[in-house]
Formats: structure tokens, C-alpha cells, sequence
């Protein structure tokens, strides 16, 4: 039995149509015989919308209370998701970054990891469900709410696929893995199959944005495969591997 920890974007979840979707594709990957444990970004555009909000109110609003405030998104994702996969006849809870173990600095709007102790996820794995946990967030030391920045959930989903053991972290966006060009841009872009982590770690550096950055250098790290692909098909994806991994023992590929 093999551990996949899957990470969901904001355009994966932007709906309770995607929602839906989304919980089908993790308890088909269940169901194949795999534990699964999610991380969830913010619906859409929650956090954009919680941005103008605040600056609505306070154009210089406190760094710890802007914190609080973008916690919000994600939680509200990970609760609906949480409610789908019931729906449909399966088992999961939810987690906030705090509740899942994410410890980080105080350094507001772009906290580093610190430690990351799931032990309630694994808890709710060995009991045969879903675990889900709300990326791009964390907890200070000093027990105030953090968020890690923009890409966070990348990140999250890494550290979280390494403190669990997992054999890959999956990464679920709107495209099918990392291309030559932006497929969205230029249509004889083609799909890249297998990257290293400097490979990846090059083409994020210089600005291709389907992986954040923090989050390659995390995973190359503690060398945890990473597999970029869409949430919207089931066609094959990017690997981001270390070199002496064959793609063929990647799981759920």
C-alpha cells in the first residue's frame, strides 16, 4: 500500500462542482488501495477577495491580523471538500495548519517551516480516512496563525508528504504537468515528462509558475518525488525526481 499525499490549487476547488470532483478523484485513488492525505488551497479567488477587503478597511492593516484573515480560505475549502468525500460514501476530517502540525516562525505573510508533527492526520490515516489539511498556513511558536506566503500550499503539501512518509507528493493544477511553453499560450507547447529538481527548480526561478519554488528546493531536500498534473483529466503528468528513481515505481502515475 503505498501513501500519496495529492495538493489541490484554488482552480481546482473553485466550486462545489469542482469540489465534487475533487473528492471522486481522491476516493478513486482510495479505492485503488493507496492512503491519501490532501492539501487544499483557497476557493478561486477567496484570497484575493479577503485581500481587498481588509485594504477596504485599513490600508495598513496589522501583519498578524492580515494572517488571521487569510487562514480563512483555506479552511473553508478544506471543510467543504471534507463534506463531499461523505457524500459520496467515504471518510475524512479536516485539519487547519496548526492542527496538523505545521510549526513556523512569526515572520507574517511569509512564515518558514519550522517542524511540521502530523500526528492527527496520520491518526485519521490508520483509521482508513481521508486526511485533509489546509495549505499555507501554520502556527507561530508564540501560537498566532502564519501563512507562508504566495505558492504556500506547494509547499505545505511537500512538507507534509515528507513528515508522513509518503512515497509522492502530487500536485493537482489546471494544466497536465510542466510544458516547454505556457499550453494555455502556445498550442504546439509540449508536455515535459520527467525534470530533475534543478531542472524544475531553473524553469521556476525564471518565472514558470505551475510550481513554487520554496517548494522544489523542499522536496529535493528530502528527495520526495513530486508529480505535477490535472485535476480536470486524467492524462499523464510531469515526474520531478531524484536521479536515482525510476519513474516506473512511482505510484498512482
Amino acid at each position: 500500500m503505498s501513501l500519496i499525499v495529492q495538493k489541490y490549487g484554488g482552480s481546482s476547488v473553485a466550486d462545489s462542482d469542482s469540489i465534487k470532483r475533487v473528492a471522486k478523484r481522491i476516493i478513486s485513488t482510495k479505492k485503488a488501495g493507496n492512503d491519501v492525505a490532501v492539501v487544499v488551497s483557497a476557493m478561486g479567488d477567496t484570497t484575493d477577495d479577503l485581500i481587498d477587503q481588509a485594504m477596504d478597511i485599513d490600508s495598513n492593516p496589522p501583519a498578524r491580523e492580515m494572517d488571521m484573515l487569510m487562514t480563512a480560505g483555506e479552511r473553508i475549502s478544506m471543510s467543504l471538500l471534507a463534506m463531499a468525500i461523505h457524500a459520496q460514501g467515504d471518510r475524512a476530517y479536516s485539519f487547519t495548519g496548526s492542527q496538523a502540525g505545521f510549526v513556523t516562525d512569526a515572520r507574517y505573510g511569509a512564515a518558514h517551516i519550522r517542524s511540521v508533527k502530523p500526528q492527527r492526520v496520520a491518526r485519521a490515516l490508520s483509521k482508513g480516512n481521508v486526511g485533509i489539511v489546509a495549505g499555507f498556513q501554520g502556527v507561530s511558536t508564540e501560537g498566532d496563525a502564519t501563512t507562508l506566503g504566495r505558492g504556500g500550499s506547494d509547499t505545505s503539501a511537500v512538507a507534509l508528504a515528507v513528515a508522513l512518509g509518503a512515497d509522492v507528493c502530487e500536485i493537482y493544477t489546471d494544466v497536465d504537468g510542466v510544458f516547454t511553453a505556457d499550453p494555455r499560450i502556445v498550442p504546439t507547447a509540449r508536455r515535459i515528462p520527467t525534470l530533475s529538481y534543478d531542472e524544475m527548480m531553473e524553469m521556476a526561478a525564471a518565472g514558470t509558475k505551475v510550481l513554487a519554488l520554496r517548494c522544489v528546493e523542499y522536496a529535493r531536500r528530502f528527495s520526495m518525488p513530486l508529480h505535477v498534473r490535472s485535476s480536470f483529466s486524467h492524462r499523464p503528468g510531469t515526474l520531478i525526481l531524484p536521479q536515482d528513481v525510476n519513474p516506473s515505481r512511482i505510484p498512482n502515475v
